[in-house]
């Protein structure tokens, strides 16, 4: 916590233990209790409660009861936001969907919800739908610097060499500063030839687009239209 304070963020997190996948039921319970325990210390350390908003993050690896208890445990705290942590940590998607959508609904409706260690544009409609309020991740930086751009019409693995003679920008219907001024070849020049502006125009260009996409859910939530916008992206994204 003292840590945490002297950084300065608006929202810090409660300690936790995010268990492997997969786990066993023993150890994920001792997990989370263990999770529990921290999350009343550092409740208790926490000085700057005025300044800053502590987060508690509800475990219990893929046990639903243990998920439940957790979620308990924490809103005893009476905490300003609550986190779901240990998802999306190599399990089949089928298995984050159903543990994230029986754990959201548990958290109160009248403070945050934020789901850590999400960034890929399906599970991040995937976490709004299930009523996730804020989500973090280091994927759109991370595959930038493995010379890929997130595209309204999927994935551009620019450093690729269909790409070498390619004039045109990351994608014809973004409008950001990497689009607006450079090319895939030229990006793709910077890539390979290990020049850091390559990745930090990819860098630039892959939160615009998420940041963008994000806005587009809003209107779409506003429309009572993100179900059909959720099946026409997928269908255009190349995802199941």
């Amino acid at each position: 916590m003292k840590i945490e304070e002297d950084l300065g963020a608006d929202i810090i997190m409660a300690f936790d233990e995010c268990c492997p996948y997969p786990s066993t039921y023993e150890y994920t319970k001792n997990s989370m209790e263990r999770t529990s325990r921290w999350a009343a210390r550092c409740k208790k350390a926490h000085k700057e409660i005025e300044k800053q908003s502590l987060f508690g993050i509800v475990q219990g690896g893929f046990y639903k009861d243990l998920r439940k208890q957790s979620v308990e445990d924490l809103i005893k705290l009476d905490l300003p936001g609550y986190a779901i942590g240990g998802i999306s940590v190599g399990e089949p998607k089928e298995e984050f969907l159903e543990i994230l959508n029986y754990t959201a609904p548990l958290l109160p409706k009248d403070k945050p919800r934020y789901l850590m260690g999400v960034g890929t544009p399906d599970y991040l409609i995937e976490a709004v739908l299930s009523g996730i309020d804020m989500c973090d991740c280091v994927l759109p930086t991370r595959i930038a610097r493995n010379g890929t751009a997130l595209t309204w019409s999927g994935k551009v693995v620019v450093r690729n060499g269909v790409y070498k003679k390619d004039w045109s920008p990351l994608d014809s219907n973004c409008d950001c500063y990497t689009c607006k001024n450079y090319t895939r070849a030229y990006i793709r020049h910077l890539i390979n030839a290990n020049e850091i502006l390559g990745v930090k125009l990819l860098s630039l260009h892959n939160l615009y687009f998420l940041t963008k996409l994000m806005e587009r859910v809003k209107i779409e939530i506003e429309h009572d239209n993100l179900l059909n916008f959720k099946n026409e992206f997928y269908k255009r994204y190349g995802y199941n």
